[in-house]
């Protein structure tokens, strides 16, 4: 996973985990936007690059643990 987000040029994150479900209820038509863009070349997807839709979508009580990551 690290491999295929550092090749869409992602090698620093904070990550967290949400429901499907919900993720899919708040973000409405953009959820379905990337879920079936077709000119991606794997099934790789990226709901939020910076996050601040994130974090005005969701409180941090309905997140999972946080997961950082930096490449070295």
């Amino acid at each position: 996973m690290l491999k295929r987000l550092d090749g869409k040029g992602i090698s620093k994150f904070l990550a967290f985990d949400v429901p499907i479900e919900m993720a899919e209820a708040r973000y409405g038509g953009h959820f379905q936007n990337v879920l079936h863009n077709l000119h991606e070349s794997d099934d790789l997807r990226v709901l939020d690059y910076n996050g601040q839709r994130a974090m005005q979508l969701f409180s941090f009580k309905e997140l999972g643990e946080p997961v950082y990551h930096e490449a070295a």
